[in-house]
């Protein structure tokens, strides 16, 4: 499986966007084709992502759409041209959907500007099977376009949830969107956003209460972030229905990237995120390896076995283990 795999990423790599389509779908899906591909994709560099997260309706879409169109343009800043972004890819994440659908397809709609753009990809993302979910999923789809060739990865995902702001915060930069009267000015550290934003986003900020959004951001952020030398999130307004600020936006995530590569932190951020991928792919096998124990013949008889008192949890279940895995340890002696 593995060589036809390794002809469609270099296919994908040429251009081949009904490859790379195809690719992320073996992603989605999971299971052993999956394993193989990520085995390929993680050979290679990965590209440089960024997350997009915010309450449903913030204008992420629209921003995103925007973003592109500004990254795909170069944007001067510090009197010098930032180099335009020449492979663009889109992960429209809804970790409350099976299925691509419902906003998903609202959110391509509202990207519809770039859909004759070849060196953008767009695609919705869903996890159908994936080992582990969307938790993985994203990390190794982003890792996939990468190798494809497109150098900067977007992940936008549909709301604020624990779920959302984890896969939207598995990036190099993350962008965390609001709107004026946005309500309780604690709800975005209760949601966990001032914790893993590195750039604020006050969007339609030609409606009332713009500056008092600004003024609850500076504030938190006072508060939260105290240590010299430490990056602070700037706090951008835009508007991105006109395409006002997204400019200084995409200028913010250049100067974030720019610090995260100067003070060595990108490496050390990669390496701490795979880590904990690691850990995650880890969690997911050991849940696999369960589900098959206790759908086995083994599993009946050790909890009768417990009923009956000939045998406590433990030594029952590191007999069901040793099982398992053929260590050959079934017959340790009940303790």
């Amino acid at each position: 499986m593995t060589a036809p795999l390794a002809e469609r990423l270099a296919a994908a790599a040429g251009g081949d966007r009904v490859a790379l389509a195809r690719l992320l779908s073996v992603v989605e899906r999971g299971g052993d084709p999956a394993r193989d591909l990520a085995a390929l994709a993680y050979r290679r560099p990965p590209p440089y992502s960024v997350g997009l997260t915010g309450a449903p309706g913030a204008g992420k879409s629209t921003l995103t759409s925007r973003l592109i169109t500004v990254a795909r343009a170069g944007w001067p800043r510090d009197g010098a041209g930032a180099e335009p972004v020449d492979q663009v890819a889109v992960l429209a994440v809804d970790p409350s959907s099976p299925f691509s659908g419902g906003a998903i397809l609202g959110d391509r709609v509202r990207m519809q500007d770039h859909a004759t753009d070849p060196s953008v990809f767009i695609r919705s993302m869903a996890t159908r099977g994936h080992l582990g979910g969307l938790a993985l999923a994203v990390p190794e789809a982003v890792r996939l376009l990468g190798a494809a060739g497109l150098g900067l990865v977007i992940v936008e995902t549909v709301g604020v949830g624990q779920m959302e702001v984890e896969v939207a915060s598995a990036t190099d930069t993350t962008v965390v969107v609001v709107t004026p009267g946005w309500g309780d000015s604690m709800q975005a550290n209760k949601a966990g956003l001032l914790e893993v934003a590195d750039v604020l986003v006050v969007n339609k900020a030609d409606r009332p209460g713009v500056r008092e959004a600004r003024r609850d951001l500076e504030q938190m952020l006072d508060l939260s972030r105290s240590a010299p030398g430490d990056w602070r999130p700037p706090v951008i307004e835009t508007v991105a229905a006109t395409g006002e600020g997204v400019a200084e936006l995409w200028a913010a995530v250049s100067r974030h990237r720019a610090h995260l590569t100067h003070t060595g932190a990108l490496a050390a951020r990669r390496s701490a995120r795979l880590a904990e991928e690691l850990k995650k792919v880890l969690v997911a096998q050991v849940l696999t390896e369960v589900t098959e124990v206790s759908a086995g013949e083994g599993f009946a008889a050790a909890v009768e076995a417990t009923a009956a008192g000939r045998l406590d949890p433990y030594t029952a279940v590191d007999r069901l283990l040793a099982a398992v895995r053929g260590r050959g340890a079934a017959e340790r002696p009940a303790r």
